[in-house]
């Protein structure tokens, strides 16, 4: 009965000993406290996040300002090209009696027996500078009578801008007609009968009408149509 009493005794003891094992909490405590090393280092990216986004806001502002400056600039150079453009201030058209006019064939000119081309030249025999501009009219002078001329239908060519003509200086123009072929009185290629004029009248925009002669023949051409150049401070 004794032994039976001292092994209950252990069975109780032994029974016991589960019971008491939960005191290992203190245990627990630890991952409880690992939690603050952990928190730094979720702060850490918040930090860096942070730094990242700083960053590009800084650069993003010159970036911006960047393009003001350079859209200033063209506003200024168009008044100057415009200016420079410009006519001369306070210079008058050139008059009618202010101009001496004189012609001659030209040394390029399209083949054939009539007159081809020939150069118109404006002499300034003022006492003062005047101004010339724009494409001539051209009417062929029946009978070298200027009252009986017959226009011919003009085609210009080249932009027409102003020359300034100095006392004694000169401007020119070149008048293409339709050429001549053949010998004797010739023919045209457009079945047309030529037209022979002692003299043409050469007229400018502003600066009146000029009966003017070649120095070495007569005006040939067909179909009463010439191509003529803007008068020019360049001899063509």
């Amino acid at each position: 009965m004794a032994a039976a009493v001292v092994l209950s005794a252990s069975l109780v003891v032994t029974a016991c000993q589960p019971t008491e094992s939960p005191k290992p909490k203190p245990a627990q405590s630890t991952p409880a406290g690992s939690a603050p090393a952990t928190s730094p280092s979720a702060t850490s990216p918040t930090a860096a996040a942070t730094s990242t986004t700083s960053g590009p806001t800084a650069s993003a502002t010159p970036t911006a300002s960047a393009p003001d400056a350079p859209a200033t600039p063209p506003p200024s150079s168009a008044p100057s090209a415009s200016a420079s453009a410009s006519a001369p201030a306070g210079v008058a058209a050139c008059a009618a009696k202010s101009l001496k006019v004189s012609a001659w064939q030209a040394a390029e000119r399209p083949v054939g027996t009539g007159t081809g081309a020939a150069i118109v030249e404006f002499v300034n025999v003022s006492g003062k500078a005047c101004v010339l501009k724009g494409h001539p009219s051209v009417a062929g002078a029946g009978n070298g009578s200027p009252e009986h001329n017959s226009p011919l239908a003009v085609t210009p060519t080249g932009s027409a801008s102003p020359v300034t003509v100095a006392p004694g200086g000169k401007a020119w123009t070149k008048l293409t007609f339709v050429q001549v072929h053949g010998e004797a009185d010739g023919y045209c290629k457009s079945g047309a009968v030529p037209s022979v004029y002692p003299t043409v009248v050469v007229g400018l925009p502003g600066s009146g009408s000029h009966q003017v002669a070649l120095d070495d023949g007569q005006f040939a051409e067909c179909d009463d149509t010439v191509t003529v150049t803007a008068v020019s401070a360049v001899k063509p």
